[in-house]
């Protein structure tokens, strides 16, 4: 008896302990190859106007102010104070410079880094709301292969800095409910939000986590450990917030209109009469084919947590959009997680398709005409006098990957989510090595 329980014992630490390097390795794995993608070729192209030469401006005065007089806590712009900038990418920035120095590869650093460690941290969302690793996995590559994401977050504006807290804030969540200490920690995510991109985004990303909680875990709520821990996490911003409304002439309505411009304005695209990048989100983003699907599977699913999670995070944010005055791309860079864990969910489902059933005719087809017109924009690249050979190679990468899945998808093989994932990741990687991925 002795001797079984003791082999029992022997199994079970070595499934764990297998388990728990399976883990870290697939961490390691995806935060490497998130670097990769965000840190190459970082400062092969010159400052952008507006966002980044105000950034590195007041980090630039940050840096040559002694820690010592605390004038650092309140940004200036040529001496001026800026106290309707929320300072903490400046503080990152500035950080950065006394131990690099000031250079363009260093101004980008920080916000780049933070959101290559999103990725592992969207992991730990899909190993908290779904129950094979395998969703979770295939959530985390198509949030590292979505385009906007790695093209804000390799520039140094507030948007990719705000998608890691906005990651962290939701795992923390989805961990207080087994753990109230993690309260605390929401409270300091949605405090990281507030001092990066202002009070607005901090509340729409708390009303999102309140739904989730209410629908999902509502005895929460009713903790009063749980609040105590986010209003306590949640103080350094509050400080910081009655620091600015206490100096003279600084109205209220002028620090929510600042976070409102910072919201939905921080990426300025009025220089660029034709970017290429705008293609290339088009292009590159195959996983948008199969999200309507990964929406309605939620809906169906709605009972669940991660379909609860999705349904509250992407339906109060596009509501959120919906009401906006103006929109750009980058008003929808908070929904991408949302939107990649539903997208891990349908692919999981497809790992497990009815042998008798079809894929939907959508993604084929989806996948055809990426692949067209991936393939001519190639082909007209390589005709003109001044020929353009890594945007073609790039659409060419493009092409033969959609038209590989569209294939795969149309013959019902599941390796179609193979080709996308590295086909994808090349593609990728070419753009972000060559002169036009800003």
């Amino acid at each position: 008896m002795n001797h079984q329980t003791f082999t029992w014992d022997r199994s079970g630490n070595k499934i764990r302990q297998t388990e728990r390097w399976l883990e870290g390795l697939w961490i390691l794995v995806l935060l490497l190859a998130a670097l990769l993608l965000l840190l190459i070729n970082l400062d092969s192209l010159p400052l952008q106007n507006g966002g980044e030469k105000v950034a590195t401006q007041i980090a630039e005065e940050i840096s040559r102010t002694p820690v010592e007089s605390w004038q650092w806590f309140y940004p200036t712009i040529n001496g001026k104070p800026a106290l309707l900038q929320p300072p903490l990418r400046s503080w990152l920035i500035a950080s950065v410079y006394h131990i690099s120095g000031n250079t363009l590869w260093t101004l980008r650093l920080p916000g780049a880094v933070l959101t290559a460690f999103s990725v592992p941290l969207l992991y730990g969302i899909g190993r908290e709301i779904f129950p094979s690793r395998q969703t979770a996995i295939f959530s985390s590559l198509i949030y590292l292969t979505l385009l906007p994401v790695i093209h804000h977050g390799r520039l140094a504006l507030v948007d990719g800095t705000a998608l890691c807290f906005i990651v962290l804030t939701m795992w923390c969540v989805l961990r207080s409910r087994r753990d109230l200490r993690w309260s605390f920690t929401i409270g300091i995510g949605l405090c990281l939000i507030c001092l990066t991109k202002g009070l607005l985004l901090g509340l729409l990303l708390l009303t999102i986590a309140l739904l989730f909680v209410k629908w999902d875990t509502p005895r929460l709520l009713a903790s009063v450990y749980w609040w105590s821990g986010l209003l306590l996490g949640i103080a350094p911003t509050t400080a910081w917030y009655v620091v600015v409304l206490l100096q003279p002439g600084l109205p209220l309505q002028d620090i929510f209109n600042q976070s409102q411009e910072l919201l939905w304005a921080s990426f300025d695209t009025s220089h660029m009469v034709f970017s290429w990048y705008y293609l290339m989100e088009i292009l590159a983003v195959p996983w948008i084919l199969f999200w309507p699907y990964g929406l309605q599977l939620a809906w169906h699913n709605r009972n669940w947590g991660w379909a609860k999670l999705v349904l509250v995070w992407a339906g109060f944010y596009l509501g959120a959009i919906a009401v906006m005055g103006t929109k750009q791309p980058v008003d929808f860079v908070p929904i991408y997680p949302a939107l990649a864990l539903a997208g891990g969910a349908v692919l999981t489902e497809v790992c497990n398709w009815p042998s008798h059933k079809n894929f939907p005719r959508f993604w084929s087809i989806g996948l055809s005409v990426m692949a067209i017109v991936a393939s001519l924009i190639s082909v007209y690249l390589t005709r003109l006098e001044a020929v353009n050979w890594s945007l073609a190679l790039i659409c060419a990468s493009v092409a033969l990957t959609m038209t590989i899945g569209a294939v795969l998808v149309a013959r019902r093989d599941s390796q179609f989510i193979v080709i996308l994932f590295w086909g994808s990741y090349i593609s990728l990687l070419l753009f972000v090595t060559s002169p036009y991925w800003f």
